[in-house]
């Protein structure tokens, strides 16, 4: 597999799992959403919002833009699911579509990622790297805590290999993605 074709699968997989993620939470109970709980973040809509501030701020500097630490000005920008989810899909299509965009020369390109007084330079692909990481790390602390509320945590790993199809039809549907855009990203 192509480092290329790697990280399209990765940005649709990203996308899927924060989609169902979601569709887990808009089923939480009144307070659910906000009630405090043990984790890094202390809640679900903290958590949330903290993987869609960080997002705004890598696809920002993947994208060459400069917003850097204003990117977590506010942390928690929407204190409402329905938005906050609403939010979180724009940003995975932004990021998709730069994933999608990529060329094996560009990951090799510095991104310049502007932090308080500083200007970190790194490869692209390492930022992505990072980033996905970052995702899958927080979306496993919300996953956690949905535990510990009247909705199962869902599952969240089924979007990359063939076998598991029959299991993301539902995420499919609701994002508009058709099976050989999943398994096939550009067919690079």
């Amino acid at each position: 597999m192509s480092a290329i074709r790697f990280i399209r699968k990765l940005a649709y997989a990203n996308m899927l799992a924060n989609d169902r993620l979601h569709e887990a939470v808009a089923a939480l109970g009144p307070g659910e959403f906000e009630e405090r709980r043990t984790s890094f973040f202390p809640s679900l809509v903290a958590t949330l919002n903290h993987i869609l501030i960080i997002d705004w701020f890598y696809v920002d500097a993947l994208e060459g833009g400069r917003l850097g630490p204003k990117a977590w000005e506010n942390q928690i920008p929407f204190p409402d699911p329905t938005e906050l989810r609403a939010a979180q899909l724009a940003s995975d299509k932004r990021l998709l579509a730069l994933c999608l965009d990529l060329t094996e020369s560009r990951l090799l390109e510095p991104v310049e990622i502007h932090r308080s007084g500083r200007i970190q330079v790194e490869r692209r692909d390492d930022v992505l790297s990072h980033l996905f990481q970052h995702q899958t790390h927080h979306r496993g602390q919300a996953h956690a805590m949905l535990a510990g509320t009247s909705v199962p945590p869902p599952q969240l790993d089924e979007f990359i290999v063939a076998d598991d199809a029959a299991s993301r039809t539902d995420v499919l549907d609701r994002l508009g993605i058709t099976e050989s855009e999943i398994m096939n990203p550009g067919d690079v």
